[in-house]
């Protein structure tokens, strides 16, 4: 580490991240991955997968932006928000995207108007199994609405073209795959019975990274995947979009110890980044992602402490009970890694501490747990 850079600093390795990348299209082969940059859209890992073969999902029209400035071809990406504003549909529709999500009647009027002959693919609600980051609930709808949805699509001129579903972001659960592709099925039945059929089933993501704890193989999930779509009533192309899997382990914070304090009997470490400026995970998951830590010290007496933010929010902690050097004190350094997912793009500047600058490298990092 290059401790004569000021922190917090968040280094991506991209060689980390186009290893993640090969063991997805590896592990689930036939699937076409298209890498959700809403979790990390920097240039340069945009512009690494992009040059791996990799596909594109955006939620937005700027979003899609930052991949033409990458050389991305829009009409090979797909635009998964279900609710989009009528003049972001407008803008991709016109730089050539053609594939939009959707769950309602009211954005397939939007969608109608604003990318006339565009082909849609309904949002399926996903069986509730929680995952280690919740994230569903908001979006999809049920199997009678669906096939209503993609046959009113028809009605108004768009493109009846597929299924989606999002299981839960860090899902854990190979299992909560099956129910919805159950789902998928019968959607499929029941357009086929109309002479509708679909072009695309999206498994969505939901891939889980290495934190702390270890998370089932791959070969799991892709057994489970591959179990449900043989369920299917006929072969269609199916789509992955997987955004933290490919980069989480790329990701690791260096952040600097500006403060530590004895408090009812436990140390605690105040860092110059938080929950605020760029962990704001912790308080999604209410401080359960546990993130591997090191610290500069590497001593071998070790002793428990909360970690926790710059701010003067109480809320501002990142993990309770983290195993550090015994004698952290100010000016060293601590390292948080499995932090390439999220941590730039949910970064405010509260309390008027710094989000961390991001700097890309190359095989330098280690490997998170």
């Amino acid at each position: 580490m290059d401790h004569r850079r000021r922190t917090p600093e968040l280094l991506i390795d991209l060689d980390r991240v186009a290893a993640q990348y090969h063991e997805l299209t590896a592990g689930l082969p036939g699937c076409t991955v298209h890498y959700a940059m809403k979790c990390n859209p920097h240039p340069e890992v945009l512009a690494e997968l992009h040059g791996l073969g990799c596909r594109f999902e955006v939620a937005s029209a700027p979003e899609l932006d930052l991949l033409a400035a990458s050389g991305v071809d829009p009409a090979d990406t797909l635009f998964s928000n279900p609710v989009k504003p009528v003049g972001h549909i407008a803008r991709a529709h016109a730089k050539g995207l053609w594939r939009f999500a959707f769950d309602s009647e009211d954005e397939l009027d939007k969608l109608a108007a604003a990318a006339p002959g565009a082909a849609v693919y309904v949002r399926l609600a996903a069986h509730q199994i929680r995952s280690g980051v919740p994230s569903e609930g908001k979006f999809g709808v049920d199997v009678a609405t669906a096939t209503a949805l993609l046959l009113g699509a028809r009605d108004r001129g768009l493109r009846p073209f597929g299924v989606a579903f999002h299981v839960g972001s860090q899902m854990l659960l190979p299992q909560a795959w099956r129910a919805p592709l159950r789902a998928v099925a019968q959607v499929m039945d029941k357009l086929a019975a109309e002479q509708v059929f679909l072009q695309m089933v999206n498994v969505g993501g939901g891939f889980p990274a290495r934190y702390a704890s270890t998370v089932p193989p791959l070969s799991d999930y892709a057994a489970a995947i591959t179990t449900g779509l043989a369920g299917l009533p006929y072969e269609v192309p199916v789509v992955i979009e997987p955004g933290r899997a490919v980069v989480a382990a790329a990701g690791t914070l260096r952040a600097t110890v500006i403060g530590t304090a004895l408090r009812h009997g436990r140390r605690w470490i105040h860092l110059d980044v938080g929950a605020f400026n760029g962990l704001m995970e912790s308080l999604e998951t209410g401080n359960q992602l546990r993130f591997p830590v090191t610290d500069s010290r590497a001593a071998l007496t070790r002793e428990r402490c909360h970690l926790t933010g710059p701010t003067c929010d109480s809320q501002d902690t990142i993990m309770f009970d983290v195993e550090l050097s015994a004698g952290l004190r100010t000016g060293d350094e601590v390292y948080i890694a499995s932090t390439g997912s999220y941590t730039s793009v949910y970064a405010s500047s509260f309390n008027g501490f710094d989000p961390p600058v991001v700097r890309c490298v190359r095989a330098v990092l280690p490997s998170a747990g």
